[in-house]
């Protein structure tokens, strides 16, 4: 048998052999590219510069095979000028985009239509089913084994799971949907959700949606963003109240204390109001969860890791959103390695998810088709509040707040 610490190794080795796999893909990629000699006829070129000219004082030029980049400063505002850039353009088998330059300036990329991903891919809904069911099964054995049942031996006390296994995926199915629903109502190609299951643990690792189409502009990547935390915190939420009716309070120094599997209440700030509200109890308590408060309680917790603005993660894409991409990826750097520090001084079981989001959300995520606009000011204040959410679930009750509610943070 394979010890827990072998484990953990083998998969992190895992994570990484992918990710240096993922990366000699790229380079071999931008290698060809930079490899391929201009194609396009010098007339053509100026014909496009012709048609951007009167939106763009246009200061500098770039040609890679059938992709060309222009540079320079606006003549009118960014949404007025990429609407009419489109127009101009209509006629042509191309893709603008706009992007932030150096300080003022802004760049105008026109794409061959084949490589913004044009066309159309049917969803394989077999796939998707075959997986939710899975994710089903293993989450409600993952639900079961923890309330001490084992289904292989006693499969007809299955419903002994379901309250976890309902509970999470219900969370989880509505931020993915949330993720889904918005992006088809602002015209984006996406997939259906994509459900993990794992035959230990947790039963699941989450579950995810793929875009197949570019965002078009930085409100609809906000609003793909935000809608899935927050639609997976409309049932989080009551699960965790729900469930915290269920749940044993352990009181602070009880021999007991030490045997419970639980949370400690004045661990987060969030957890720690709906403990007060639901059960009156004090944040020196510990709470042994019921199923469904603890699928509740991990849904905030993957609320939160969601929104770490972070590369890919929903908490990058709002960043960016709100403050552009340079200083999104600048956040985004900062972001990862305080997750890192947190993994290692804080949580130490934070560390598996630590390089995940570091394989696989990066620091920097995909621009949109109009990505200089900003918001209006309703999304950058929805925006600060996601992240005044985030800071509510991941921060222990703070020591000048336990005084005046009766609240306790664990680590003082």
């Amino acid at each position: 048998m394979i010890n827990g610490l072998a484990f953990w190794l083998i998969l992190v080795a895992l994570f990484v052999f992918a990710y240096l796999m993922g990366m000699r893909k790229a380079a071999a990629r931008l290698a060809a590219a930079r490899a391929v000699p201009p194609v396009l006829p010098t007339e053509e070129v100026a014909a496009m510069e012709a048609k951007l000219e009167p939106y763009l004082f246009i200061t500098g030029r770039k040609i890679a095979g059938e992709m060309f980049q222009f540079e320079g400063r606006l003549k009118c505002e960014p949404d007025e000028a990429y609407r009419q850039i489109r127009e101009a353009l209509a006629g042509e088998p191309v893709t603008p985009m706009l992007l932030e330059g150096n300080e003022h300036d802004v760049r105008v990329m026109v794409l061959p239509g084949e490589l913004a991903g044009q066309g159309v891919e049917k969803p394989k809904w077999a796939v998707h089913w075959l997986l939710f069911a899975a994710t089903m099964a293993t989450t409600t054995w993952a639900g079961a084994l923890d309330a001490g049942v084992n289904l292989l031996q006693q499969p007809g006390k299955f419903a002994v799971g379901l309250p976890y296994s309902l509970g999470l995926l219900l969370i989880l199915g509505a931020h993915e949907l949330g993720h889904y629903f918005t992006a088809k109502a602002h015209g984006i190609r996406v997939t259906p959700p994509f459900f993990i299951p794992v035959p230990f643990a947790l039963g699941t690792f989450g579950a995810f949606i793929k875009i197949k189409s570019f965002t078009p502009n930085r409100q609809a990547l906000f609003d793909v963003a935000v809608a899935g935390p927050l639609a997976g915190l409309v049932f989080a939420i009551p699960a965790l109240l729900i469930g915290l009716h269920y749940s044993q309070v352990i009181p602070n120094g009880s021999p007991d204390m030490l045997d419970s599997n639980g949370v400690q209440i004045g661990s987060s700030v969030l957890l720690a109001c709906l403990a007060k509200i639901s059960l009156g109890a004090s944040a020196y308590d510990h709470l042994s969860l019921h199923p469904l408060a603890f699928a509740g309680w991990l849904g905030l917790i993957v609320t939160a890791l969601n929104l770490a603005p972070i590369g890919q993660l929903d908490g990058g894409h709002i960043s960016h959103a709100l403050f552009g991409s340079r200083q999104a990826q600048k956040i985004s750097m900062v972001a990862m390695a305080l997750l890192f520090l947190l993994a290692m001084f804080v949580w130490p079981g934070m560390i598996l998810w630590a390089f995940i989001v570091f394989f696989i959300a990066g620091t920097r995520d995909t621009p949109a088709a109009n990505d200089v606009s900003p918001l209006d000011p309703g999304r950058k204040l929805l925006g600060y509040f996601t992240f005044f959410l985030l800071l509510l679930i991941i921060m222990p009750v703070p020591r000048v707040l336990f005084e005046k509610i009766g609240l306790h943070s664990p680590y003082l």
